[in-house]
């Protein structure tokens, strides 16, 4: 008889939480407008303003930069309502995925009316521009027409590339560049994907023993794809 076989050890997951900091952000021509808003504030075209873009194009990013350098207060867009009599106007507001559930039409409203009145700002995420958030109110869809709206991308070859070999620096793993473009020709083309496949890839190596091969990404991807 062999000897018996040793048990796989499982790495431990060590919660690699994503950079959110600008050091952190890595810009191409995709979202090099929405960079450049962020960077320029408080030096805005309007007290409104809307970050739009597909789900994983790195919206949340950017807001949490915006967030962290003005001091936001975030609201939920469903509870804005119940927040307007002990808001502090003067102090910016970030309400992160506007379009997604309900939104609390009415409170928005008032809530922009109150930033325009104390010469404050106000930034809103979303998937879509403002006109396809089915506003029902009249009053609220006038004001959003007013709001500098700045889109956001897919993500191009090299803001995808970047961050790839950014979350695999973050997890202090050395990978070849053409590993790299093998994974932006085979993933999908967002920021949440490039973070999963990158989290699969490093634990599939540390339970192997092995470096980050070709070989080694395309097996992680066909086992992502077939779940």
């Amino acid at each position: 008889m062999g000897e018996p076989e040793s048990p796989r050890q499982l790495p431990l997951d060590l919660g690699h939480t994503p950079g959110f900091s600008r050091d952190d952000l890595v810009v191409s021509q995709a979202n090099a407008q929405a960079v450049a808003l962020v960077d320029r504030w408080p030096d805005w075209p309007a007290p409104v303003v809307v970050l739009a873009g597909p789900a994983g194009a790195g919206k949340t990013h950017l807001a949490t930069i915006w967030r962290d350098m003005s001091g936001a207060l975030t609201l939920r867009a469903s509870e804005i309502e119940a927040h307007l009599p002990t808001l502090d106007a003067t102090r910016p507001v970030l309400i992160d995925d506007a379009d997604l559930g309900r939104l609390d039409q009415n409170g928005l409203f008032h809530l922009i009316n109150q930033i325009r009145g104390a010469g404050s700002f106000l930034l809103l995420t979303a998937r879509r521009f403002p006109s396809a958030w089915g506003v029902t109110l009249p009053d609220l869809a006038s004001r959003l027409k007013a709001a500098a709206t700045v889109e956001i991308d897919e993500p191009d070859d090299l803001l995808l590339a970047g961050v790839i070999t950014k979350l695999f620096a973050d997890r202090q793993v050395e990978v070849d560049p053409a590993v790299v473009q093998y994974l932006v020709r085979r993933i999908e083309r967002s920021l949440s994907a490039a973070m999963g496949v990158v989290a699969r890839l490093d634990q599939a190596a540390l339970e192997q023993k092995t470096r980050i091969t070709r070989t080694l990404a395309g097996e992680v991807i066909a086992a992502m794809e077939s779940r």
